[in-house]
């Protein structure tokens, strides 16, 4: 039996009174009003509503450490991204280590493996694995339906997963930029419930009037708050904060208290800021997480104040995980699992023979996945389509890992190097390598320091290189979080020194070979037009 004291938060009647829980096995025995000196705030614990475990480029074990340091006790985790490098097996590795935590880690069956048929992945998930995947309780939901077109033009393959979503009574996630009108009707009366990908105010009241959960999604790279915060006043109920992808520098910095205290500091009243946070994940997904009542699982945290949300406590299980500065949450031990196997390339080839005076041009924006398409002059040196540094814009590769190929080449604009190459295998959805860089000596020398660690991120200028090496399934580390964490952010810095101007290079790097979102991104396969769903070509007429 333990007695805790606090000023208790009581979101869902809207009231904050000075009390005492007490707590027996695991689960709160009672709450009771009572006088005391203690002024910490006690609430339920904040969830989540949509991230990749994988995009922290840390195993489940590891981000358990970091994220109760933030109050979290519970995420909403679409293990997508292993699922396409490994399949079912990837899946089952991710809730295995995470079961191996007091963290509540709530895996979904991955909808799209491999999220096109135009990109090589490393596994398919089909609907007859989703059948078996949607039988294990450990599986909450059907996670992200990506193709959209797939929906609307009743794919049959498509159709069945999201029938045995609901055979077994588990929410299923959407995944729909820019959707809007008649498509978006049809998209939501297929059975999809959330979406965490809206960019504008306009689009995401659109979906909640026609019944929709909206997730504001503030991750490392995608940052819809500023756009969509303003709806939370009047929508609170049917409202969700998400990170959907957070690099393990920002992590170590915050998490959702980070959302919670920028929708305060706005002047948006408390208790609505906390349903969103704490309790609508919790009902929509069904999740065996407390939401501090009676008989409820002791699953909460104890917070300084209600501004900053700076965590001093979190318990879970109604035992203590995280105790001022401290994580409680033990190492894990694990196997080191991938999947990669293509051979070291030569600069040849990265050569594109050319005489086209103009090209297609990926433009990449600061902030966000989608993409623009620009038609700009073609820069070329002995008959070989090369970077201009001048007009910014830049060759860009994407390499099959899994199996020797010619690699896809294109050009993209934004990233603002100056001297040498970046690249990752961490490229969303099939983690091929993707690699933007100055020259094709320069890319050459940064893809096959890729491959030469079967994973990881990367840069290399003329005289040095450095990289974070990823042997987890080419997308995570096996090491701790301040390790990756130190080491991510000087790898950072050194791509910003080679020139480019982006907030979160490495992040953009990702999702330029993401097919699901317009309107230009590039694949091993070639140059793939996002609002047409085909193929198109580098060179203009």
């Amino acid at each position: 039996m333990k007695t805790i004291q606090g000023q208790i938060v009581d979101i869902q009647n809207q009231r904050i009174f000075s009390g005492e829980i007490t707590i027996d096995s695991g689960k709160i025995q009672s709450i009771t009003e009572k006088e005391h000196d203690v002024k910490h705030y006690i609430l339920p614990g904040f969830v989540d509503a949509h991230i990749h475990i994988e995009s922290s480029m840390l195993v489940p074990s590891e981000f358990a450490k970091i994220a109760v340091k933030h109050g979290t006790i519970a995420t909403v985790s679409d293990p997508h991204e292993i699922a396409n490098v490994l399949g079912v097996k990837g899946v089952e590795f991710m809730i295995e280590n995470g079961k191996k935590t007091p963290f509540k880690f709530n895996f979904g069956a991955p909808s799209c493996v491999p999220a096109t048929t135009f990109e090589s992945a490393g596994a398919i998930i089909d609907s007859d694995d989703i059948k078996t995947l949607m039988a294990n309780p450990d599986i909450k939901y059907l996670a992200e339906m990506m193709n959209y077109p797939g929906v609307l033009f009743d794919d049959a393959e498509v159709l069945k997963k999201i029938a045995w979503a609901k055979h077994y009574n588990k929410p299923v996630d959407g995944h729909a930029p820019g959707l809007r009108g008649d498509d978006v009707t049809k998209y939501i009366n297929a059975g999809i419930s959330t979406d965490h990908e809206c960019f504008t105010y306009d689009e995401a009241l659109e979906k909640l009037q026609k019944g929709m959960k909206i997730l504001i999604r503030e991750g490392s790279a995608a940052k819809n708050f500023e756009a969509l915060i303003d709806l939370l006043p009047d929508h609170y109920q049917n409202m969700m904060f998400c990170s959907d992808d957070k690099h393990p520098d920002d992590l170590l910095l915050n998490h959702i208290n980070a959302l919670c205290a920028r929708a305060v500091a706005k002047g948006i009243d408390v208790f609505k800021v906390l349903q969103v946070a704490c309790i609508n994940p919790v009902k929509h997904y069904n999740l065996d997480v407390g939401l501090l009542q009676k008989n409820d699982v002791a699953d909460f945290i104890i917070v300084e104040d209600l501004k900053a949300f700076k965590t001093l406590q979190t318990y879970i299980d109604g035992a203590l995980v995280f105790d001022n500065g401290t994580s409680l949450v033990k190492d894990v031990a694990f196997e080191n699992l991938n999947n990669f196997d293509t051979e070291i390339k030569t600069i040849e080839d990265f050569k594109v023979e050319s005489t086209a005076k103009q090209i297609r041009v990926i433009e990449a924006l600061e902030g966000q996945l989608v993409t623009n398409q620009l038609i700009e002059e073609a820069t070329l040196h002995n008959g070989n389509l090369v970077s201009n540094t001048k007009t910014d814009v830049l060759k860009m590769t994407v390499v099959n890992r899994y199996k020797n190929d010619e690699p896809a080449l294109a050009f993209i604009k934004n990233f603002g190097l100056k001297e040498g190459a970046i690249a990752s295998s961490v490229g969303h959805d099939s983690h091929n390598i993707i690699a933007v860089g100055v020259n094709d000596e320069a890319i050459c020398k940064a893809v096959n320091l890729i491959i030469e660690n079967k994973g990881g991120i990367c840069a290399v200028s003329d005289t040095h290189q450095k990289i974070v090496s990823l042997p987890v399934a080419g997308i995570m580390s096996d090491k701790n979080a301040e390790t990756i964490g130190h080491a991510y952010a000087e790898l950072d810095t050194f791509a910003k020194q080679l020139g480019t101007t982006l907030n979160a290079p490495y992040m953009t790097l990702s999702f330029m070979a993401l097919l699901v979102i317009p309107a230009l991104k590039l694949s091993d396969k070639g140059l793939f037009d996002g609002g047409k769903f085909e193929f198109t070509s580098l060179e203009v007429n």
